[in-house]
């Protein structure tokens, strides 16, 4: 019965990630043969899980069946962190948001309650969904700082005493809950769904309020030894002198992260520098507000602000340099918050890159916009939960809530 329950887990981790499958493409990715799994889609139909959707394109043989996961069978609870600001969405087997993406701030520096407070708002906003528990698969959350997954360990913010993140969200929340950085999980959405799918070798910049990076090499996502892999934010690139949050100078993200845009964009105005954008629409303490605005006015042509974001692109441009001479990447993608500022990034880092890398090694190195944007973090914490859902804990634990509730 166990191990039924384990091929069947299987096959719905790789229809959700797949959207549709034949039985000869689940027994291939399952590694079991088509007689077994041809057994267990049959239990998956019988729970009401599994539906058939019609039948492949022609190839000149008989077409296979296709199948597809019902989209309300089972949900995730999807949680995007980053210093300042909380996302949380729950959403179904196809990705979608079944209520409107909750947003609050929850300031993570020097904050012992954030953890408390976040376990809150996510059984609130359960208990308001309707759903039962036991048709969530569990909780995946992004969040910044030095994060090791498989451990459930946050060791630069959500202090928890004793317990880790994982654990402490689980036991007040009674569901399985994964972790990993945000810069991670954007990638891991833009590798099972976005612009890195079908690519060997990607680097997917997340431009926030720092400057992360999610690595795929050899079509796997990398975390390295101590899942700490990809801090691009801390290359110590610039003779600038100015401190960066992780205690150095000369930091990537003393240049580039969206807090110094919006500080350069403010100092300028300040001096005189002539643009339709205000210093009120420039605000420390709505710094997301203050970062929309000036995207809006680089959009509608505003020399400054394009100026701004240009200059920031620049600098990103030669820290991907060099990535690019250490890895030799086919694609670098720019996701996360600031990938709204869309194509204006493309032509500084472009010239970035013209400069500062040898020619050979850049030439078949494309630059992409996402197309999933600010989402890509929620869709990654999705995808964290379904990686994760074949796994001796989460069934565990999925059982011990079903005798509980």
């Amino acid at each position: 019965m166990e191990r039924n329950l384990l091929y069947k887990r299987r096959i719905v981790k790789h229809l959700y990630f797949s959207n549709v499958l034949s039985c000869a493409d689940l027994s291939d990715k399952i590694h079991k043969s088509i007689p077994l799994t041809t057994k267990m889609l049959g239990k998956l139909m019988e729970e009401g899980m599994v539906t058939e959707t019609g039948y492949a394109a022609s190839t000149g043989g008989r077409r296979p069946v296709m199948y597809s996961l019902k989209e309300d069978v089972m949900y995730v609870v999807s949680v995007a962190m980053d210093q300042l600001v909380t996302q949380i969405a729950i959403l179904d087997m196809q990705n979608r948001n079944v209520n409107s993406i909750e947003l609050f701030e929850l300031p993570l520096t020097k904050n012992p309650d954030a953890p408390a407070a976040l376990a809150d708002k996510i059984n609130e906003i359960i208990s308001r969904s309707g759903i039962p528990k036991n048709k969530i698969a569990g909780i995946g959350i992004g969040m910044p700082g030095f994060v090791n997954s498989a451990k459930g360990i946050n060791y630069t913010f959500l202090e928890t005493n004793g317990t880790t993140i994982s654990q402490y969200i689980s036991t007040k929340v009674k569901l399985p809950v994964f972790i990993d950085n945000d810069s991670r999980l954007i990638a891991l959405a833009e590798l099972k769904f976005g612009a890195a799918r079908q690519r060997k070798n990607a680097l997917v910049i997340n431009v926030g309020w720092g400057v992360g990076l999610g690595m795929i090499l050899e079509g796997e996502l990398f975390r390295g030894h101590d899942g700490f892999a990809g801090e691009f934010s801390h290359i110590p690139l610039f003779l600038n002198n100015k401190l960066c949050s992780c205690g150095k100078s000369g930091c990537l993200e003393t240049e580039t992260s969206l807090l110094v845009v919006i500080e350069k964009a403010s100092k300028g105005l300040e001096s005189g520098k002539l643009s339709t954008l205000k210093n009120k629409e420039l605000t420390a303490d709505h710094p997301e507000k203050a970062f929309l605005n000036i995207v809006a006015a680089a959009a509608k042509g505003d020399k400054f602000a394009v100026e701004i974001l240009s200059e920031a692109g620049y600098n990103i441009g030669r820290g991907v340099a060099i990535l690019i001479h250490l890895l030799n990447p086919e694609v670098v993608i720019l996701s996360g918050r600031g990938s709204s500022a869309g194509k204006i990034w493309q032509a500084p880092i472009q010239q970035a890159l013209n400069e500062h890398c040898i020619p050979v090694l850049s030439a078949n190195t494309e630059v992409e916009i996402s197309a999933l944007g600010y989402n890509a973090e929620l869709t990654g914490a999705a995808a964290l939960v379904m990686e994760n859902y074949e796994k001796e804990e989460t069934k565990n634990l999925t059982h011990e809530i079903k005798r509980m509730l």
